[in-house]
């Protein structure tokens, strides 16, 4: 049934980044339309948690990487739940550290699938409906690698480049029709307990204690500056906002140069 609410549509709503802007939307007004690959039971609880807290959402399992499953889920959200206000597109591309070798031609263009295509996709079947409305908002989650590409990164690097750069596109095709596309480069590691938790095992726990107190984004207060930036007036309109712990090197000052930072002379 159609909601009077503006909608928030979250496509890779895990228990991390995506789950936590859900929630903070839905405190806020929003409905909260979720989307996840799979654990169904998993989206259930998110939607569970938001409802139980005063909110509004519904959730769907989404192949994101399966032909016109994206422009479906636009047009069922549009006409089943209302307009989409704001949209986060917050798929990972991640396919492990591989070395071009061991980088085959079918894991290579997945990560592309995933990284940008989908996001292509997203927002070619959401931005007519927005454009003709005047407005609307597009937030991005992205990653160092759109940014720095390092050794063993070649699909990941690509894919989040190439995501940074439609985001560029994007933006200076539609922000003069009322849209807002904002990337966010999430420099530093997430406690997200469906990404980060999945690839460290049992070394979860052991690794955030490493990293020591706020050593870890939060995704709760990453998910205010989703919050922010999508209320943010037109005459003041962030396009690329960059976070990371307190404790941690900015991906451009990643791995300096001695020689530089000690003014040519070598360190003792």
């Amino acid at each position: 049934m159609p909601t009077r609410k503006p909608v928030f549509l979250v496509i890779g709503a895990g228990a991390g980044i995506g789950g936590h802007a859900a929630a903070r939307f839905a405190a806020g007004g929003y409905h909260a339309a979720l989307a996840r690959r799979s654990d169904e039971a998993g989206l259930a609880r998110l939607v569970s948690q938001i409802e139980e807290a005063g909110g509004s959402a519904s959730g769907t399992l989404l192949n994101a990487a399966e032909d016109g499953s994206i422009e479906q889920l636009v047009e069922r959200t549009e006409r089943d739940i209302g307009p989409i206000d704001c949209a986060l597109y917050n798929l990972g591309a991640q396919i492990g550290n591989r070395a071009l070798q061991d980088t085959p031609h079918r894991t290579f263009e997945l990560g592309w699938r995933l990284g940008t295509f989908g996001l292509f996709r997203l927002a070619h079947a959401m931005f007519p409906a927005m454009a003709e409305r005047g407005k609307g908002t597009m937030l991005v989650t992205s990653a160092t690698s759109a940014v720095r590409g390092n050794a063993g990164q070649h699909s990941h690097a690509a894919a989040m480049g190439g995501r940074r750069m439609l985001c560029q596109t994007l933006n200076a095709e539609f922000a003069p029709q009322g849209i807002h596309i904002a990337h966010v480069v999430v420099d530093g590691s997430v406690d997200a307990p469906d990404t980060l938790g999945k690839m460290l095992g049992d070394n979860f726990e052991a690794y955030k204690a490493m990293k020591g107190e706020d050593g870890v984004i939060d995704p709760a207060a990453l998910a205010e500056t989703y919050w922010h930036l999508s209320q943010q007036p037109r005459n003041c309109w962030t396009h690329e906002i960059d976070a990371r712990p307190w404790t941690d090197t900015p991906w451009w000052n990643d791995n300096p140069n001695p020689q530089i930072n000690t003014g040519g002379k070598p360190k003792d």
